[in-house]
């Protein structure tokens, strides 16, 4: 069976052991950066390796670029392949915030054509909350060739998002963040507030129950239906902070039988770097 979306604990559990899957630990903490492999090395999955949000799934900061830029291709490739990601292998990601940070890294191998991939339904918390096995210190994979083909057919620019909000062609922008930072109230993390003009706002927590599990999919689909106010998947494109936590959203659309949405990676971090560029609030 091939899980390529969400997965259970208890599903997970089975496979512990099975030498075709790849345990993913994506841990992280935008406000302490080395915390997530700390926290790794203190507690984990066992046979989970780590990855880690900025040096493993992002690419160097640029001037011109958001926070968490997209890695370079073949780098990404040897990367996965060091975690032992062959063609077959079943990779399971999963992290401490419900599944926001590991979307990123399902995300990415699902750019480069791997999906058997999947987010751990709810957290590690929730993981050792229920009791579930935990171990200390490192892992290692088996390495293995990742044949993957980075595709980024869905991926928007700053340039190609611009010329849409200017142009007729009809489109759905969606921001991921938290309501407060998209109406500009509040932004702790970036030197602009606000949001880029015609988004609204899907904060990604939104696709949790209360508990942090992720909502049935038929609440979700009709949740991103409404959302989506008559556009097609595919003239969606949501955006986040970073590019980190918007995956989560893309996510839950394809949990929901809702694929086919596009990603603006750069997020608001790297649109407020041009002040040329248009923002609104409220």
């Amino acid at each position: 069976m091939t899980f390529s979306t969400f997965i259970s604990a208890d599903e997970l559990c089975a496979h512990l052991n099975d030498p075709d899957w790849v345990i993913i630990d994506c841990r992280f903490d935008l406000s302490n950066p080395s915390w997530g492999r700390e926290d790794y090395l203190r507690s984990h999955i066992p046979g989970a390796v780590f990855a880690d949000i900025e040096l493993d799934l992002s690419g160097p900061v640029t001037p011109d670029s958001g926070r968490h830029p997209l890695p370079d291709p073949d780098t990404l490739a040897k990367k996965f392949g060091q975690w032992g990601i062959g063609p077959d292998t079943q990779v399971v990601a999963y992290d401490s915030q419900s599944g926001s940070y590991a979307a990123r890294l399902w995300y990415l191998l699902r750019l480069c054509g791997h999906t058997r991939v999947s987010i751990l339904e709810g957290d590690f918390n929730l993981w050792l909350q229920e009791g579930y096995p935990q171990r200390s210190c490192g892992e290692h994979s088996t390495a293995r060739e990742f044949t993957g083909t980075f595709d980024q057919r869905k991926l928007i620019s700053a340039g190609e998002l611009l010329r849409l909000i200017g142009s007729d062609q009809p489109f759905q922008l969606v921001d991921s963040r938290a309501p407060q930072r998209y109406r500009g109230e509040i932004e702790p993390i970036d030197r602009v507030a606000g949001h880029i003009p015609g988004a609204v706002n899907r904060f990604h927590g939104e696709n949790l129950t209360p508990e942090g599990r992720l909502k049935p999919a038929e609440q979700l689909r009709a949740e991103f239906l409404a959302l989506l106010d008559g556009f097609s998947p595919e003239q969606a494109v949501f955006y986040c902070g970073s590019g980190v936590t918007a995956c989560f959203n893309l996510a839950a659309m394809e949990a929901a039988g809702l694929p086919g949405a596009n990603l603006y990676p750069g997020g608001w971090s790297e649109w407020i770097q041009d002040p040329e560029r248009p923002i609104q609030r409220g």
